[in-house]
């Protein structure tokens, strides 16, 4: 999950960020100025002071970030060498509807598509008016990227983890935890950013799959610790149990959330880190709670939780 560009601003390119202009000074000024003056027009009165604060918070910065560096920088998973006993049938519909999304909604026209479906936080508390009641907003935001490495590296890890989380939890049960996990995910990230970041920082639109995805990650950390993971790092494939792959992962999340609160430079400013943390804890315990009810099975080198 990502945050974009700020209210009413073109966020992205079909490539994933808007392109940096010849002038790094003259030009950075406007694109700070067409963001405050398209941002006004949505908030409510009381928002309307922030219009210089947005200015001064965006104003050195691509509109664009990076999408989503939280699940793969610099470290892709290929395989985690567990066949799915049957056909994943929920799974492999959430990447189809996923990638139609981009291709049939997005890709036409990105930066209407990404200003339209996104989720603000500052529509929860009334400070802006967002095109989509946030009720709905969270929805539509779950299946909106920024860029073909966006949607591709959420996908893929989509594609590797999910697949065994559903035959573990049945079709049914594990589209319902996807969306449960994605709204938990969602509402962490807008309470640490309504909280204790900016008035700019809440007007940030939030898209992606990955705080759902971080869910199934963390059911994937309960349900089959000891698989090994395939793991392109850098160039070379190298095997890494999922406990310590999807440990570190969620470590690395909680360093960057920490470090993105007081610091609006920090290493993840584009992406929505504690979306990512509320997600895969949710997933934890979901899953820590249904093995230990006998509601669903504990899998290859899942704990033994006792009574």
């Amino acid at each position: 999950m990502e945050s974009s560009a700020s209210l009413g601003v073109p966020p992205c390119t079909a490539g994933g960020r808007i392109a940096e202009r010849d002038g790094p000074a003259g030009h950075a000024r406007q694109r700070a100025d067409q963001l405050a003056r398209l941002a006004a027009p949505m908030m409510t009165g009381a928002a309307r002071p922030r219009r210089r604060l947005l200015a001064g918070l965006f104003g050195g910065r691509p509109l664009c970030r990076e999408p989503v560096g939280g699940h793969h920088d610099g470290v892709i998973p290929i395989s985690d060498g567990l066949p799915a006993r049957r056909f994943p049938v929920a799974n492999v519909a959430l990447i189809v509807a996923n990638f139609a999304v981009w291709l049939f909604y997005e890709l036409p026209n990105l930066n209407s598509a990404v200003n339209h479906a996104s989720f603000y936080p500052c529509t929860v508390d009334g400070s802006c008016h967002g095109p989509l009641p946030w009720g709905i907003s969270w929805i539509t935001a779950m299946f909106l990227h920024g860029g073909w490495d966006h949607i591709l590296g959420n996908m893929l890890f989509l594609a590797i983890f999910g697949k065994n989380v559903e035959d573990a939890f049945g079709s049914v049960r594990y589209l319902a935890f996807y969306f449960a996990g994605g709204f938990v995910a969602m509402l962490t990230q807008t309470a640490m950013t309504l909280l204790a970041g900016t008035d700019a920082s809440a007007q940030v639109p939030t898209l992606g799959a990955s705080g759902a995805i971080a869910a199934v990650l963390g059911a994937y950390f309960v349900l089959y610790p000891s698989s090994r993971v395939t793991t392109l790092i850098v160039f070379f494939p190298v095997k890494i149990s999922a406990w310590f792959f999807l440990g570190a992962w969620f470590l690395y999340q909680l360093i960057e959330g920490n470090f993105g609160l007081f610091s609006a430079q920090a290493n993840g400013g584009g992406v929505a880190f504690f979306a990512h943390v509320g997600g895969f804890i949710f997933g934890v315990l979901v899953t820590l709670l249904l093995v230990r009810s006998g509601r669903i099975a504990a899998n290859q080198g899942a704990p033994n939780l006792g009574t």
